[in-house]
C-alpha cells in the first residue's frame, strides 16, 4: 500500500514515481485504487496523533511542526493539519502534489506542499514529529532515507514510519492477495523483495541516530476496517525519536 512517493535523487526510483503520478487524479476517490489506504489512513493517523499529544501534552496537536515525507496527495497530510498540526508535505511526483494543492485549498487547510525531499530543506531540524507511511519499501538508498529524516526532526522529535514487512504471509496477503486476487490495489504497486523487517527498520533507525520508542502492527478485518494489534507479520507501524 502507497501513499506518497518519494523524493530527492539520493533515494528517488524514477519508475516508482511515474507509477503512482499516474494515479494522482484517482487519489481521494475513495473507492479509487487508493481505497485501502484511505481505510488505514484514520488508525495510522490514529496512533501517530496519540504519541504526539502524550508527549506534548496536546489535544489536538495545535502548532506542532509536522514534516510528510513522501506525502503523495495528503492523505495524512490533512488528516493531521485538521489536528491542527502546521504540515509541510514532501513529494516527487508532481501531479500528485498538484492534487494535494488542491484539495487543501478547497477544504480550506494550509499546508505547506514541496516537491523534493528532507534532502532539500533549508532549515532541516526544525520539525516536532517527521512522518513517512508507505514510503520506505520504495526507496532506492534505504540508510540515506532514514539519515534524511532524522535530520529533519528537532532533537526530542518523534520520527513515524509505516511499512510492510518482508514474510511469507506478506507475500500471500499483501502482494499476491491484494494485487491479483482481491484486486484491491493495482497490479504492480508493491515488490516483495523490498518490504522491510522490523529488525531491518530498528537497525536502520539507530544507524541514523534515532531510538526505537514503539511498535506497533495493523491488520484489516473482513469488513475492511483496520485495527491495531501486536501481529507485525504483514502492516506495521514504527516511532524512533531524537535524543534531546
Amino acid at each position: 500500500m502507497r501513499k506518497g512517493i518519494i523524493l530527492a535523487e539520493a533515494t528517488a526510483l524514477g519508475a516508482e514515481i511515474a507509477k503512482f503520478d499516474a494515479l494522482a487524479a484517482r487519489w481521494w476517490d475513495p473507492n479509487g485504487p487508493m481505497k485501502p489506504l484511505h481505510r488505514m489512513n484514520p488508525v495510522r493517523i490514529g496512533w501517530i496523533a496519540e504519541r504526539l499529544a502524550r508527549a506534548h501534552g496536546l489535544q489536538p496537536l495545535a502548532g506542532l511542526r509536522v514534516l510528510d515525507v513522501g506525502c503523495g496527495a495528503g492523505l495524512a497530510s490533512e488528516a493531521l493539519a485538521r489536528l491542527g498540526a502546521e504540515v509541510t508535505g514532501m513529494d516527487a511526483a508532481p501531479e500528485a502534489l498538484a492534487v494535494a494543492r488542491a484539495h487543501a485549498e478547497a477544504g480550506g487547510l494550509a499546508i505547506d506542499y514541496r516537491q523534493g525531499g528532507p534532502e532539500d530543506l533549508a532549515d532541516p531540524s526544525g520539525y516536532d514529529a517527521v512522518i513517512s507511511l508507505e514510503v520506505i519499501e520504495h526507496v532506492a538508498e534505504r540508510a540515506a532515507f532514514l539519515a534524511a529524516l532524522a535530520r529533519a526532526v528537532r532533537p526530542g522529535g518523534k520520527v513515524f514510519l509505516s511499512t510492510l514487512n518482508r514474510t511469507p504471509r506478506s507475500f500471500l496477503m499483501a502482494k499476491l492477495g491484494a494485487e491479483y486476487v482481491l484486486r484491491l490495489l493495482p497490479i504492480g504497486t508493491h515488490d516483495w523483495r523490498m518490504f522491510v523487517t522490523p529488525a531491518e527498520l530498528g537497525a536502520g533507525l539507530r544507524g541514523a541516530g534515532l531510538m526505537v520508542a514503539d511498535v506497533a502492527g495493523m491488520e484489516m478485518g473482513l469488513s475492511g476496517a483496520w485495527r491495531i494489534t501486536r501481529d507485525t507479520a504483514v502492516n506495521y507501524l514504527m516511532m524512533g525519536e531524537k535524543p534531546g
